[in-house]
């Protein structure tokens, strides 16, 4: 499980989300939340950057994603997204995650999860969405849609 890491007494000048360059899953989720945020925040690895920020162990951005305000705030893991959100206008997700612990500890348990499993989730996400981050397809909707023709067929 990743630890949750409060500050940073190395803060950067605009929010920075660091992330796994080496992760497609990540790389892909990463280019959402770009667009999403439109240049409100600013995207780097932790390969290239994780040496900004020497008080954060490096095992800790290995397991899950940050994002780092020039307050010196970290959020960690799910709440590094539901966070970037935040910059998009969105507040229930960020909201949710820091009022209610049973909603912070699922989505705790589920990053962890998919975190320990990327290349399977990666594979999940390209059959759901498509293969392009910047142009999501409803394909899941096609595989519920055969889910309830099959089931009425039955």
């Amino acid at each position: 499980m990743f630890v949750k890491i409060n500050k940073t007494e190395y803060p950067p000048r605009e929010p920075t989300m660091v992330w796994d360059g080496t992760c497609g899953f990540c790389k892909y989720w990463k280019t959402r939340w770009q667009l999403k945020t439109k240049g409100k925040i600013r995207f780097v690895t932790y390969q290239e950057k994780a040496c900004d920020f020497p008080d954060i162990p490096l095992k800790e951005f290995k397991k899950a994603s940050r994002l780092i305000e020039p307050d010196g705030s970290v959020y960690s893991g799910p709440d590094s997204a539901y966070r970037s959100i935040y910059y998009t206008g969105n507040e229930k997700w960020h909201h949710w995650y820091r009022k209610y612990p049973w909603f912070e500890r699922f989505s705790d348990l589920a990053y962890n999860h998919i975190a320990k499993n990327r290349d399977f989730y990666f594979k999940i996400t390209k059959a759901l969405f498509g293969k392009d981050p910047a142009n999501l397809k409803s394909y899941w909707l096609f595989y519920l849609l055969a889910v309830f023709v099959i089931l009425a067929l039955l």
